[in-house]
């Protein structure tokens, strides 16, 4: 069995087929009695990006949430103690950002320092390297992948010149190797093609130098198996063909626009797997996902990425999302009452931010929503059309803020389903 340079040995191993992912040599899921064979070799994930996330800059400000204290260390015991659960509804995958992700709705992320490779890309700070070695460990011993993501738009100014970012990409990659792990793979940068990759580093944000980035860090892992993504709907022939796993994101597609994007990945590299690590919580694209089968990846950019995390299956999205992939898989698992498939967030006492809070409307499923009609205080304040049905919705992945009433605030969603019905969904702060 792989060890790494203590000699510990490692219990799971990836690998690819063609379009399959095997873990252990077997595709993904035939272990699972009566599942559905069209989901055997697919690798379901979620984005736990901020798993080993820390802030050099300003810690005391993670202090909110429900949470005294900013603790780095108990942020990761707290992904590492969430990944069975995650595990009995089928996930096998979740990937991780040694520069971490956002977060995306409350602090800029360019404040942020979360950046373990120092200036000139030679160095990995210690801290985080025991971090991501525990939840690689952890993620093995139940027989979970882990995407390792290494370079965040937020964090390119903090790496001095494109040499920096070639030295990062083999540090990583050699962490990597020397720690014998054998269920990772490796994305080289989230989102390379977005505007502060394309500012600081063309290295990242052209094709042919992520390519040429992608082999670096295959050489310099010893072979981990690669792959870049695009931002939400991008998808470039040179990295799709120079990588051993298409990484994609559908951020802000709808499901049109989603499946163009496999189809466009699938004719770059028709002979490879195709992997979603980032979406939203827009979980009607699982519906997508298996039609073309494909793997998906849910992320929650409220509970999920803004620190400091509860990386729990929480009631309402986490858990809509949980049973709609145990069962496109095949696994057994008791669906809630009708009441219970419609959940309003948002209004939860301590996830408030700078005197704003963050509604939306989850669902089991959101395919059978026509629109959701939003009452404050008895007076119409938006109507919501697209999944996620977010008050002030932006897209899939983003909202704006509503202003928290200091007297408390009554809301009713009035949620219009596709057959005529009506179902309502109310929640209040008042007397808190």
């Amino acid at each position: 069995m792989p060890q790494g340079d203590d000699g510990r040995i490692m219990k799971t191993t990836i690998s690819t087929s063609g379009t399959d992912i095997l873990i252990n040599d077997k595709k993904v899921y035939s272990d699972i009695e009566e599942s559905n064979r069209s989901t055997h070799g697919l690798l379901f994930n979620a984005r736990f990006i901020q798993g080993i996330f820390d802030d050099k800059s300003d810690p005391a400000r993670f202090a909110r949430f429900g949470f005294d204290a900013w603790d780095p260390a108990a942020q990761t015991d707290r992904l590492i103690e969430a990944l069975p659960e995650w595990y009995s509804y089928g996930l096998r995958a979740f990937t991780v950002g040694i520069q971490g992700g956002g977060p995306c709705f409350t602090i800029d992320s360019s404040t942020i320092d979360n950046n373990p490779f120092g200036t000139d890309g030679t160095e990995f700070d210690p801290a985080y390297e025991e971090r991501l070695d525990r939840l690689i460990r952890a993620a093995d011993e139940i027989g979970l992948v882990v995407i390792v993501s290494y370079l965040y738009g937020a964090q390119a100014a903090r790496l001095e010149d494109g040499l920096a970012v070639r030295h990062a990409v083999a540090g990583a990659s050699r962490f990597l190797r020397d720690g014998g792990y054998t269920n990772v793979i490796i994305e080289v940068a989230n989102e390379q093609d977005i505007d502060p990759f394309r500012k600081y580093h063309p290295i990242v944000s052209e094709p042919e130098g992520m390519a040429m980035l992608i082999a670096l860090a295959r050489s310099e892992s010893g072979g981990l198996p690669v792959g870049c993504s695009g931002r939400g709907g991008s998808v470039f022939r040179e990295i799709a063909e120079a990588s051993d796993i298409v990484l994609i994101h559908g951020n802000g597609q709808s499901r049109q626009h989603y499946y163009n994007l496999i189809e466009r990945a699938k004719r770059y590299s028709p002979d490879k797997p195709v992997i979603c690590n980032e979406d939203s919580q827009a979980i009607g694209q699982l519906t997508v996902a298996a039609h073309t089968r494909t793997s998906w990846g849910y992320y929650n950019n409220m509970t999920k990425q803004e620190p400091p995390t509860r990386f729990e299956i929480l009631p309402g999205e986490d858990t809509y999302f949980a049973l709609r992939m145990a069962k496109i898989i095949g696994i057994d698992k008791e669906e809630p009452s009708i009441e219970e498939q419609y959940c309003l967030h948002g209004l939860e006492p301590d996830m408030t931010y700078d005197g704003k809070r963050w509604i939306r409307l989850g669902s089991l499923y959101p395919e059978s929503i026509n629109f959701v009609e939003y009452y404050r205080n008895g007076s119409h304040y938006c109507t919501s059309y697209d999944e996620p049905f977010a008050v002030n919705f932006i897209s899939n992945w983003r909202q704006d803020g509503v202003a928290v009433d200091g007297a408390g605030e009554e809301w009713i969603a009035k949620i219009v389903l596709r057959n005529g019905d009506i179902v309502e969904k109310t929640g209040s702060t008042k007397g808190r």
